[in-house]
């Protein structure tokens, strides 16, 4: 299905933007998808834990699935032969495929890689086998997937590199974007390039004005995800790189999914983001509920319940009473407790339907909030909840 990104309104006092990403199949029928909008993570053509009915419940637009994984396993071939990604798993909503950088930069075994123009030499972090992705192969690989949304292949340098090296790093990008985009063959599929640069300013700049004269169907800002990345660099890179992509085309910010980022994102303008966290956290016992709390380093992250704590094992309230998912409309704390003490997977089931549900449903009180030019005191009652 082609994409086209169609902005309806932009808060008077902030950058946020609400708009619909509308999908164009061949024989013309379309699908549309409001934005600012949180997208599930299924990595191995499944969102874990989760149904495609259970994930459907949640009210998502766009799901992900990864092209490193399922180049590893079950292969490209195998989906192809099923009929592409949307039959192999069953969804019949868009897909979106990461390019497989990422996690060559950071599953390899041993983390140990050799980065060349050509691509990356690395090792599977399931068997060890040698491994070579170029930004050609990747998109070939997603090609057969057959994904509505394919990313370019980037690199995805560490947050501690430093100048020199994230220039060296944002000019390959550049060359990779080139390569992979001329090698993009399948016609129903949209292929998005993605702006890389670190907190520096004039890379950023450069990277996203270089991207758009390549030309893609939307726009993505990395390098923002990594595990040592600070929430200051992080909105120093949207800053940097915003202003020079096009208003008519969506803005994506990959691997991003705490409240306070989602929020912060969408006050500079960004449209779309995904994350595996919603997920990860409900396999560990823990849901994300309304109000904040304080990293060590004393910056406001996503405040949660840990629902495996013994304080929980009589506490017949719902996980949230203000959340509307069918785990908080069916079950209380106190179950969940029962379920992730004794490691009774239904426990990260709906721990998972909670959390995705929870992203989601605060996306779309910020549409409502920007449609009303409202979005700066939406901003300070989110902060507000201590």
């Amino acid at each position: 299905m082609k994409v086209r990104y169609e902005l309806i309104h932009k808060d008077k006092k902030t950058g946020a933007r609400y708009g619909k990403l509308i999908f164009t199949s061949s024989d013309g029928s379309t699908q549309e998808y409001e934005t600012p909008m949180f997208m599930p993570v299924g990595t191995q053509a499944t969102v874990k834990t989760l149904s495609p009915e259970q994930v459907k419940a949640t009210n998502p637009g766009i799901i992900l699935a990864n092209t490193y994984h399922l180049w590893l396993r079950p292969t490209p071939e195998i989906i192809e032969k099923a009929g592409g990604l949307h039959k192999f798993m069953n969804w019949n909503g868009p897909i979106l495929t990461d390019s497989g950088g990422y996690q060559v930069f950071s599953l390899a075994r041993n983390k140990k890689k050799d980065i060349t123009e050509e691509g990356v030499h690395f090792k599977s972090e399931i068997d060890g086998k040698k491994l070579f992705l170029t930004p050609e192969k990747s998109i070939e690989i997603q090609n057969m997937l057959d994904s509505d949304i394919a990313m370019s292949f980037d690199e995805c340098p560490p947050a501690s590199a430093d100048y020199n090296y994230l220039k060296n790093s944002v000019e390959r990008t550049l060359r990779w974007a080139k390569r992979g985009k001329k090698v993009h063959k399948n016609k129903n599929q949209n292929l998005f390039g993605i702006v890389q640069g670190g907190p520096y300013e004039d890379l950023r700049r450069f990277s996203a004005k270089e991207t758009v004269k390549i030309g893609f169907d939307g726009y993505a800002i990395g390098g923002v995800a990594n595990d040592d990345e600070c929430k200051d660099d992080m909105y120093k890179a949207i800053e940097f790189s915003n202003p020079y992509l096009p208003e008519d085309k969506v803005r994506y910010l990959m691997g991003v999914g705490e409240p306070v980022d989602l929020i912060e994102g969408v006050k500079r303008g960004v449209d779309i983001f995904d994350c595996v966290s919603p997920t990860r956290l409900a396999r560990h016992g823990n849901a994300l509920v309304p109000g904040l709390r304080k990293t060590e380093k004393g910056e406001p992250k996503e405040n949660r319940l840990n629902l495996k704590n013994a304080r929980f094992k009589d506490d017949f309230a719902p996980i949230d009473e203000t959340c509307d998912c069918y785990a908080c409309k069916n079950y209380t704390k106190a179950y969940v407790h029962h379920l992730m003490r004794c490691d009774e997977a239904f426990g990260a089931t709906l721990l998972s339907i909670h959390n995705i549900r929870f992203l989601i449903s605060l996306t779309e009180k910020m549409r409502e909030a920007i449609k009303n030019d409202e979005f700066e005191e939406f901003i300070s009652n989110f902060y507000s909840l201590k």
